[in-house]
């Protein structure tokens, strides 16, 4: 094996965890393995999952991936973790998990939420203090809503922990978080780079949430090793080194190679989420932008929309169509759906600010109402909504050449052109769809050059790594482009109304 140089990158998201093995010398993905994972669902939004199963997913997927990759667990040289944002993990002293994680979708601390950015001084205290506007799906009002609903739980808090952060400490035992995944806590200032330890007093002034923060490190730099009964448990060598890791849409742009200014990433996954690499942390006036940290070293202006292949998996499923024939029916519709307009807020939405949005169906004649306008309907509201994102990231100067789609939506030819038309920019997509397990692989290659004083660049790994697929590079199409607008300009009547 001495021709390779093997890393394991995992990708804990909603639905799942994926792994993937990389061999960093020769850029290539040697083998991939999977495990689902189950939500817990509940009244307000509520919206929860078991840790335990995460670590039981990501046993199983790296199992799967060394087996896929045939390869030996004991030259894996190290690992890196990319985890779903802003979900809140709480552990007592003993390191055991209090209870179910609330996620980023979650929207049953709206309330709370609400009454801590009045806290703030409202969205415009919020940026001048964090560089952020808090908004529900971000950590710190997780906390409070903790603290307020199950007093006896909070107690007993140890470690506060973001899902990339617990599933690290499981891995090495050290308790710690990097600063890209750490900007979407809201208790975090995304310019200094330091925890806001006075909003957290603020919520508890016993000092007990300060104490349980995880140590900031930088993004190059290692976790630690694998702790031995994890390594065997796992089948990988136990000096094999954990990275930083980071949340899902920072290893993204790392395995996407948006590590430098003009690179778009847009991931069409159950949420949409829309980014560009920053060398300064130029904070946009607006509330939607969130200038979070990147895992590679710069700033990631990011924007989030809560619907995407979750919305349109609902209308799949509400016609029982196989995604074959559903992108069938889409194709099928006109450009507009006859007039039909979804706003598919099913989640609420977080861009545009609607959190106690419901989705709905408008434009309905007797004779538009068909399943292919409603296919149709679903996925240009969705991408209407991450439109809306991306010219706000234009408004704040970000430059937009090319767009680099990624997630379960990219592998759709005619949501490719869809996309590439609504933007009126050319979309291509990566030969490796699972790009933030991709980007945890390529972040751990980094971090093990990096204590080996500097073998790689991040920008030599990226170049090596990261390989666009040629065939499913998609221009928009002029004519499209004008009709777009018009139906654009339709669903942004149709949202003020909201």
């Amino acid at each position: 094996m001495t021709n390779h140089q093997l890393f394991l990158g995992i990708d804990c998201g909603t639905q799942g965890t994926k792994a993937i093995i990389l061999d960093a010398l020769s850029g290539q993905v040697l083998g991939q393995g999977a495990a689902a994972h189950k939500l817990i669902s509940g009244a307000n939004g509520r919206r929860e999952q078991d840790p335990a199963q995460w670590l039981d997913a990501l046993t199983l997927a790296t199992r799967r991936a060394l087996l896929a990759a045939d390869v030996d667990g004991q030259a894996i040289l190290g690992m890196g973790v990319s985890g779903q944002q802003h979900g809140l993990v709480l552990l007592d002293h003993q390191g055991k998990v209090l209870r179910p994680a609330k996620l980023w979708c979650d929207t049953e601390t709206a309330d709370e939420n609400d009454r801590l950015l009045t806290h703030l001084g409202g969205d415009k205290g919020s940026l001048e203090r964090l560089g952020v506007v808090i908004a529900p799906g971000y950590t710190v009002s997780k906390l409070l809503w903790t603290r307020e609903q199950h007093p006896e739980i909070f107690s007993r808090i140890a470690h506060v922990m973001l899902p990339h952060d617990y599933l690290n400490y499981w891995l090495t035992g050290r308790s710690c978080s990097e600063y890209g995944d750490a900007s979407g806590t809201g208790y975090f200032n995304v310019r200094t780079r330091q925890w806001d330890l006075q909003l957290l007093r603020d919520i508890d002034p016993s000092g007990r949430l300060q104490a349980a923060l995880p140590e900031l490190i930088d993004a190059h730099a290692a976790v630690g090793t694998l702790l031995p009964g994890i390594a065997d448990h796992l089948g990988i060598n136990p000096r094999a080194r954990v990275s930083s890791g980071g949340g899902d849409n920072m290893m993204g742009a790392i395995g996407t190679g948006n590590i430098k200014p003009g690179a778009i990433t847009m991931s069409l996954g159950s949420s949409g989420t829309v980014y560009a690499y920053a060398d300064q942390p130029k904070v946009s006036p607006d509330a939607a932008v969130a200038t979070f940290c990147s895992s590679s070293g710069g700033w990631l202006p990011l924007i989030c929309t809560m619907n995407l292949t979750n919305a349109t998996g609902v209308i799949r499923e509400l016609f029982d169509l196989d995604i074959e024939c559903f992108n069938a029916l889409v194709a099928q519709a006109p450009i507009g759906a006859e007039g039909v307009c979804m706003l598919p807020f099913l989640n609420g939405e977080r861009v545009p600010a609607l959190p106690h949005a419901t989705g709905s169906v408008l434009g309905l004649t007797m004779s538009n109402l068909t399943q292919a306008n409603l296919c149709r309907a679903v996925v240009e509201g969705t991408t209407f909504g991450l439109r809306y994102g991306l010219d706000l990231l234009r408004h704040n100067g970000l430059q937009s050449r090319s767009i680099c789609l990624i997630g379960g939506g990219s592998n759709s030819q005619v949501w490719r052109q869809i996309v590439a038309d609504t933007m009126n920019t050319p979309v291509i997509c990566t030969e490796q769809s699972e790009a933030a397990a991709l980007g945890a692989a390529i972040q751990a290659a980094w971090c093990t050059s990096w204590a080996n004083g500097h073998e790689d660049s991040l920008e030599d790994l990226c170049e090596r790594c990261v390989k666009f697929d040629l065939a499913s590079e998609t221009l928009p199409i002029a004519d499209n482009v004008a009709a777009y607008q018009q139906a654009y300009e339709r669903y942004r009547q149709h949202v003020a109304t909201l």
